[in-house]
């Protein structure tokens, strides 16, 4: 059995489910060796709205995820979504006293940075550098060592509710786990799915979950703009459930097996059989209608993501095009519809550079979880003990005792 210091654990608390991925780190390598999904009750659009039932979903996939990798699971990183995020760029400038740059003048100058207003009821889950400039040298990624008497940084901070945050990290609690940090999930699948020269050149990824779409654009290596659209999966199949008459659960089966999002590619012969409600006969139906619900649903979603690109003022930064991910992604013709919309070439994101269960994982829905253990393990030096909850303080308080019973 590996030790549990090779081991990083992705949790990604989704509307629809809840994704434990478990990742062994051998030799600048990681190894997918077990995932645990379970349907996710207790969230609405990416926030927890009951944390019993999203706690028994935690434990129900994480146990999964255990017997499958045959280690015993105790932190994870958990994925943040919903409506509620948001993002925005700033810039910080400081002068250098000394002959070079050091990495406390990179520290001061990322800490004037973040010192914006932000209100009581927010908090910052990332801080992240995009460039340094030197006395007018922009473009800089490191500037340590440099010689200098100007330091200045342009970041990009994403903010989420406080009580969001929390509750996340309550339920993971709950569920016998210590979050080693909060993950925004876009910036997460973009680890996973999005090559070296993507993120170079620029690119918009735009993940379609069940709650929401999140479109994070990347460009030069940085993170240049994160945006959450509190549309997504659920709300498709709703569009389904109130076009066909039928109950939510038989109309997430039927977007499954039947759903396209080009009416224009159905056959005007095929048909789908619809359950009826409350014990009705079932109906045959053209399966065209199906593809005349969907089509406008996406059509909708892209527009507003391509809308937020170009409020952002990010259109000219998406060279290489758009990348898809997330469970919506699967839908027959998604594709199609993104690359009408927004004109430029579009590709579905699967997980890469892992190994494994490579098999297993290589499908868009896992892309978060597997993101997640792909930043926690370039993160593990960083690793932030957070004390969000009294259990976890007295964890550490009968800890330092018995570490000072050992000494004394």
């Amino acid at each position: 059995m590996p030790g549990q210091g090779d081991i990083v654990v992705g949790l990604d608390v989704g509307t629809t489910k809840i994704c434990a991925v478990v990742g062994e780190l051998s030799n600048d390598m990681i190894n997918i060796i077990g995932i645990g999904t379970h349907p996710s009750i207790g969230l609405r659009k990416g926030v927890v709205v009951n944390i019993e039932s999203t706690v028994e979903s935690i434990k129900k996939a994480v146990e999964e995820a255990e017997l499958m990798a045959g280690c015993e699971i105790s932190s994870v990183y958990a994925g943040i979504a919903g409506g509620h995020i948001t993002g925005f760029n700033s810039r910080g400038i400081i002068a250098i006293k000394g002959p070079e740059i050091t990495t406390s003048d990179v520290e001061r100058v990322i800490d004037a940075a973040r010192a914006v207003a932000i209100p009581m009821d927010r908090e910052v889950i990332h801080v992240l550098p995009q460039e340094y400039i030197v006395d007018d040298q922009a473009g800089i990624q490191n500037p340590v060592g440099m010689a200098g008497v100007r330091l200045e940084a342009k970041i990009h901070i994403v903010t989420g509710a406080v009580t969001s945050a929390h509750n996340i990290v309550k339920c993971a609690n709950r569920a016998g786990l210590d979050v080693c940090d909060i993950v925004l999930e876009s910036l997460a699948s973009g680890e996973a799915v999005l090559t070296a020269e993507e993120k170079e050149l620029g690119t918009a990824l735009v993940d379609l979950g069940g709650g929401t779409s999140d479109l994070a654009v990347f460009s030069e290596n940085n993170i240049k703009h994160t945006f959450v659209l509190a549309l997504g999966g659920n709300n498709i199949t709703n569009d389904i459930a109130i076009g066909l008459r039928a109950p939510l659960v038989e109309a997430e089966k039927i977007k499954k097996k039947y759903g396209t999002c080009l009416s224009t590619a159905i056959a005007s012969d095929e048909t789908i059989e619809v359950p009826g409600m409350g014990g009705r006969e079932p109906r045959k139906l053209p399966r065209q209608i199906l593809g005349e619900i969907l089509e406008p649903r996406m059509e909708e979603i892209f527009t507003l993501i391509k809308r937020e690109i170009y409020r952002a003022g990010m259109e000219h930064t998406i060279s290489s095009g758009i990348v898809l991910t997330g469970g919506s992604a699967l839908l027959d013709g998604c594709t199609d519809i993104a690359e009408a919309v927004f004109s430029l070439p579009t590709r579905l994101g699967k997980p890469q550079g892992i190994g494994g269960l490579v098999d297993v994982v290589n499908n868009p829905m896992y892309a978060t979880g597997v993101g997640l253990v792909m930043y926690g393990a370039r993160n593990r030096a960083e690793r932030k003990f957070r004390i969000r909850d009294a259990n976890i303080f007295n964890r550490i308080m009968t800890r330092m005792k018995r570490w000072f019973k050992d000494v004394i």
